[in-house]
């Protein structure tokens, strides 16, 4: 097969290989790095049938490599995921719960997360590159909770690369937070005056500011990121799905798969898995109250607003990332519209090409989950089956509920991305009962924090939306200068 290439969704005539699209981070034009529909690999029913006996080390080769064949040697990629999925580091669990419905409990990594599958694949695919072209990078990252204290974890003590980790100040929680301010070392955490989409309008500002990483850096080039805008983070993510088949389907029936959504990475890479022919029947895209996307499937018009307070934290975003690959793949295109002089953003989420929605629908079932329905959803799955849910899993099980009308009689998974014991406060509210914090973050609460903080305003625009002010980017520089 051919050498799988990488475009930007703002400028399909730019095309790089996996490796440049990973050390770029952004593509051209602040656009995502997608690939054709048409150059996804395929694999066979009898390829996914024999994932059954697979360890989820093999089912992850299985997906990835047809990826990355031209770039890497099969040998070594087969040693790289071999450490990455170590299962004596990090493990899925499936969990029975009724009748069809089964949660897969991506929880059993480092920093208890569903983060820790894609950001070690990250760190440990991106040192191999860096060291055979002998450069260092500086991956910046913006993190509304998990992503975050997982790359952070991946990325620490690596000798090629630093680590900046920006936070929204006040909407995480103080055991997210210490998984990237305790690490020190080659990772900077920086608490930001805004929310998370503040955090992310950094990080691609900065992707695109070739002058300062020059002037203060010496090398245009040095940035890169590690949120889900990277397409090293999107390949891993098409693991999951893959992996719940192999462990729920019977008789080759297609599976519907329930995932909380914040920032589109895993729903984009069950997409993308449909697409290399895992019989998935339905993607359930749970959201908390910014239902930006549901509205859109229902209306067809795609409005930002203010992000709005969720004890979904890690899902308080207005406006996703992958939405411009999801609208992409649909045969649409969604960009943020920039002042031409200064490319600040002045207008999120503009939609010159309209997708399928029909196909778009078919596909995919949205709802919005309100934050009463949280605790309510962990109230009622911990007196029903004795399972304590974090929140983010409590949307993704509620979609399911909503989906299913409470008739789990086909083959459902639903996604459990976090361990409860990182929200102990509103896992407490929900159901009466502190869970039980784990071994590392006990660890991290006695120790020193490093934070950086940023307390610039942000800009407010007519629709109340936070917006990166140019007073917040000048004082990250002004930061960036001391630090390096």
């Amino acid at each position: 097969m051919d050498q799988i290439m990488y475009y930007s969704t703002n400028n399909k005539d730019e095309k790089v290989d996996f490796q440049t699209a990973l050390l770029n981070g952004l593509a051209s034009n602040y656009g995502l790095y997608m690939m054709d529909k048409k150059d996804i690999p395929k694999l066979d029913k009898e390829k996914i049938k024999s994932m059954k006996d697979m360890s989820y080390s093999q089912i992850a080769f299985e997906v990835i490599y047809p990826f990355l064949e031209k770039e890497i040697k099969e040998e070594k990629f087969r040693e790289i995921i071999g450490e990455v999925y170590d299962s004596e580091k990090i493990t899925v669990k499936m969990e029975h719960v009724v009748g069809r419905a089964n949660i897969m409990w991506l929880t059993h990594g480092p920093t208890y997360s569903f983060k820790d599958y894609a950001a070690r694949f990250f760190g440990k695919i991106l040192d191999y590159f860096l060291e055979i072209k002998k450069i260092k990078k500086v991956v910046v990252v913006a993190t509304s909770g998990d992503t975050g204290g997982a790359v952070a974890d991946a990325l620490k003590g690596l000798d090629n690369v630093s680590n900046i980790v920006f936070f929204p100040k006040g909407s995480i929680s103080s055991n997210q937070r210490r998984q990237m301010t305790t690490l020190k070392n080659n990772i900077y955490a920086f608490e930001v005056n805004g929310d998370f989409d503040v955090c992310q309008a950094m990080v691609k500002k900065i992707l695109g500011d070739k002058k300062t990483a020059k002037d203060i850096l010496d090398n245009e080039d040095i940035f890169t990121s590690a949120n889900s805008i990277s397409v090293a983070r999107l390949l891993p993510q098409i693991v999951f799905p893959f992996f719940a088949y192999s462990r729920t389907s019977q008789n080759d029936e297609s599976m519907i798969a329930s995932i909380p959504c914040g920032n589109f990475g895993d729903m984009m890479g069950t997409i993308v898995a449909k697409n290399i022919g895992l019989p998935v029947s339905k993607i359930l895209c749970g959201v908390n109250e910014n239902r930006e996307f549901p509205d859109f499937l229902e209306t067809g018009k795609y409005i930002v607003s203010p992000s709005k307070k969720s004890p979904s934290s890690a899902m308080i975003v207005a406006h996703p990332s992958n939405f411009a690959r999801l609208v992409d793949i649909y045969g649409g295109h969604v960009y943020d519209e920039r002042d031409p002089v200064t490319k600040k953003v002045i207008r999120n989420g503009v939609m010159d090409l309209m997708p399928d929605i029909e196909a778009m629908n078919k596909d995919i079932f949205s709802c919005s989950i309100s934050n009463q329905e949280h605790y309510d959803t962990m109230k009622r799955v911990y007196d029903k089956y004795n399972i304590m849910l974090d929140p983010h899993g409590a949307v993704s099980w509620r979609a399911a509920e909503i989906y299913s009308d409470n008739d789990f009689n086909k083959n459902v998974v639903v996604w459990e991305t976090a361990n409860p014991g990182k929200f102990p406060d509103e896992v407490k509210k929900a159901i009466g009962i502190t869970p039980e914090v784990p071994k590392n973050i006990i660890e991290q609460q006695n120790k020193e924090e490093r934070i950086y903080s940023i307390n610039s305003e942000p800009d407010i625009d007519e629709n109340k939306v936070k917006k990166l002010s140019d007073a917040q980017y000048e004082e990250f520089l002004g930061i960036l200068r001391d630090i390096f």
